[in-house]
């Protein structure tokens, strides 16, 4: 077959209809955009390749490879564009996306060219840090705390959580970690000292009659105080018993829970109550309602940007790229050659040059679009509006303050 059979000219609308198969990944095969500006961009590159006075070693089709790669990267940094804005909003929230797919037609495939809508912002994995927070703390999280509790034994203080203990979770073995997150070894609610005199100690009863309160009692008299005389009283008659009795409290090291006070004849067979969560639970770092969801840039479900939404500026930004990726093809094919001989003569290839234009063309198409996108970041605006912020408050400072007369 003739290589002059894939020289270039003109093609028309119909050319790129009829054929099975116009570009390499039928990408924009469908997108009606594409295809009516198909001619004119196969056009605008050969004109600016100097066709018709010179003739291209290339045909139509090696020109709309280049148009569907240009319009293909440009929906790649785009769509880069939108994972570095909006990657941890996406984390484990939104369905992700695999395969090779690319196809727009059959179901077969998940990828494909298609419209991104906004982003909505969630705080996205600010949320899950802090449910992580707030788990060792026992408030929020996703693991969950069991309760468990110890009978007291007579004079018994010491007590191994992981082996003396009965636990709510029936699948809890004393061979697996607890984390203790709270027990519950606590004196009578002050509340209950509050108004009977012959509730406590004799030093109680004084303290009491010390408030005001020696001689109210709910079954007699009824008064109605403020609530912060309740607060403050509660609070003296718990400092009380803390400093001068024997105080509830205990230690907990390495899940041996040590009570005081020392339990009496009278306190066993009581329990004593703790909350508590399974280690294993805590550390997995796999969760049930995350599954199929989006863990890295990769299952993002971004697809190729339809040319159809591409707005005036991003199509032009496609066109010169095309035209760059054409100039370097153009090379490559001419490079096979240095020299093309001719009658009394030989004629100098200009493939190494229009190789090296091309690259250079693209590497300066990529930064300027790189430079547009950093320019509108998320991470850029913030700072944008900081420096706003930041000016006004300068000039505000410098205007004159009014002076009040009375």
């Amino acid at each position: 077959m003739s290589k002059f059979q894939y020289t270039y000219t003109d093609p028309t609308l119909a050319n790129f209809t009829s054929s099975t198969q116009p570009t390499p990944y039928g990408i924009y095969d469908t997108d009606t955009a594409f295809i009516s500006e198909s001619v004119d961009v196969a056009r605008y590159v050969s004109r600016k390749l100097g066709h018709p006075v010179m003739q291209l070693e290339m045909d139509s089709g090696s020109i709309w490879a280049c148009f569907e790669e240009a319009a293909s990267d440009y929906s790649q940094y785009i769509n880069n564009y939108n994972a570095k804005n909006w990657l941890w909003e996406h984390y484990s929230n939104t369905n992700k996306v695999s395969g090779s797919g690319y196809s727009t037609s059959g179901t077969g495939s998940k990828m494909g060219a298609g419209s991104s809508k906004p982003t909505k912002p969630n705080m996205g994995l600010s949320v899950g840090l802090s449910k992580q927070y707030g788990e060792v703390i026992g408030l929020g999280g996703d693991v969950t705390t069991y309760s468990g509790s110890i009978t007291l034994v007579d004079s018994q203080q010491v007590y191994d959580l992981q082996t003396a203990a009965t636990y709510e979770h029936t699948s809890t073995t004393n061979t697996q970690r607890l984390t203790i997150q709270r027990i519950f070894n606590e004196g009578p609610a002050s509340i209950s000292k509050f108004y009977d005199p012959y509730a406590g100690t004799f030093d109680q009863r004084n303290m009491l009659d010390s408030m005001g309160m020696g001689n109210v009692s709910p079954a007699t008299i009824f008064m109605l105080r403020p609530i912060y005389q309740d607060i403050s009283r509660a609070a003296q008659i718990e400092t009380n018993d803390k400093i001068r009795k024997s105080n509830y409290s205990f230690e907990l090291v390495n899940n041996k829970l040590r009570i005081f006070p020392e339990p009496k004849a009278s306190d066993a067979g009581n329990k004593i109550w703790f909350n508590y969560q399974v280690k294993d639970e805590a550390t997995n770092t796999e969760s049930s309602y995350d599954t199929n969801k989006v863990s890295d840039p990769s299952n993002i479900p971004y697809k190729f940007i339809t040319y159809q939404e591409i707005n005036a500026p991003g199509r032009q930004w496609i066109r010169r790229y095309t035209l760059a990726l054409a100039k370097e093809l153009l090379g490559i094919i001419r490079s096979k050659y240095a020299t093309m001989p001719i009658p009394n003569g030989e004629v100098q290839m200009d493939g190494e040059a229009l190789k090296a234009e091309g690259r250079e063309e693209k590497q300066q198409l990529i930064d300027e679009l790189k430079e547009f996108l950093d320019s509108v970041s998320v991470t850029e605006k913030a700072r944008a509006e900081q420096e706003q912020a930041e000016s006004q408050q300068q000039v505000l400072n410098k205007a004159p303050l009014g002076i009040y007369l009375g």
